[in-house]
């Protein structure tokens, strides 16, 4: 059987007759050409496949329309899938001064790989995230971490980054370290979320030292967190990168290396595709070169299933 004659058919069985099959062929065949080639299908079956006036398939018409048709309807589905391993797509998921600053260059490395990749961000912090993770919305997220991985997600720590303490440019304090001895702070604390593990790995700390210090503002992003604290709205949480990133001259820095720094790790979920792996790689180079002093020494796990162990990624644990 001749597959053009069989498409013809479907089209045919479908619409109900030869003349209402023309107006939804593709490629414009005219209703003679059409009754020709189903003539010369009937003659390659041996049977009547339809009734012309009024339209009815026959048992046997019915029978190959039945096998020919989810061939034909599924080729649009199958078209879009052959396009998308063609042109992959790569969803990023993390904060936006991340997908800004960060993203961009990992991607130039991505593309010199997979040219034809296409981006799509997504910005949020760490527990949307992960949860986006989870539910597929994303393939991969650059984001701060705990020190294990979430539940039914994959972690590579990448830099383990100093935090810092905002506070404003008139306030008197030069040093942390002057704040603990009052244990219970009269400024508000803005921060990012709380369930985030800068802020877990903060309040963790402030216990051991015995100051008592609730969280009274949660920031969706550093730059609101800068603000509430440029405005004397209260003191602020971030990590050195961030603070250099966004510039208030109305705040002022005080270190906190003495506090569990700031985890950032990428995260995916199941196995991972060439595409991932590859960015996941590129992730890891970046960071690791970005920020030599704090880089982590997680292998890339493929690479430690490798004979011998792969090799260690650079740099120490910070």
């Amino acid at each position: 059987m001749n597959i053009h004659h069989l498409e013809v058919f479907y089209y045919v069985a479908k619409h109900g007759g030869i003349s209402a099959a023309v107006r939804h062929i593709p490629d414009g065949i005219q209703q003679p050409a059409v009754s020709g080639q189903m003539g010369k299908l009937e003659e390659d079956v041996g049977a009547k496949l339809f009734a012309r006036t009024p339209f009815r398939l026959t048992a046997a018409g019915e029978q190959l329309f039945a096998h020919v048709r989810p061939f034909f309807e599924n080729l649009g589905a199958l078209a879009a899938e052959l396009r998308a391993v063609a042109q992959p797509e790569l969803r990023i998921g993390g904060s936006e001064l991340v997908l800004r600053d960060y993203v961009p260059a990992v991607m130039r490395r991505v593309r010199a790989r997979y040219p034809q990749v296409r981006l799509s961000l997504h910005s949020g912090h760490q527990a949307q995230v992960e949860e986006w993770l989870r539910q597929d919305v994303i393939d991969l997220a650059i984001t701060s971490a705990n020190a294990k991985a979430p539940g039914r997600l994959h972690q590579l720590s990448l830099v383990l980054i100093p935090l810092v303490l905002l506070v404003h440019r008139a306030a008197p304090w030069k040093d942390a370290a002057e704040l603990w001895a009052t244990k219970r702070m009269a400024e508000p604390l803005v921060g990012q979320p709380a369930a985030t593990s800068v802020m877990q790995g903060f309040q963790r700390d402030l216990k051991r030292r015995r100051v008592v210090w609730p969280q009274a503002v949660e920031a969706t992003s550093v730059e609101l967190v800068m603000r509430y604290v440029a405005n004397g709205e209260g003191f602020g949480v971030v990590n050195r990168v961030a603070l250099a990133s966004v510039k208030n001259r109305a705040v002022r820095a005080l270190p906190l290396d003495d506090f569990e720094p700031m985890r950032m790790a990428v995260l995916w979920r199941g196995e991972t595709t060439p595409l991932v792996r590859a960015a996941v790689e590129e992730v890891q180079r970046h960071a690791h070169g970005a920020f030599p002093a704090w880089a982590c020494a997680d292998r890339l796990p493929w690479e430690a299933k490798r004979p011998g162990g792969g090799k260690a990624a650079a740099g120490g644990k910070a």
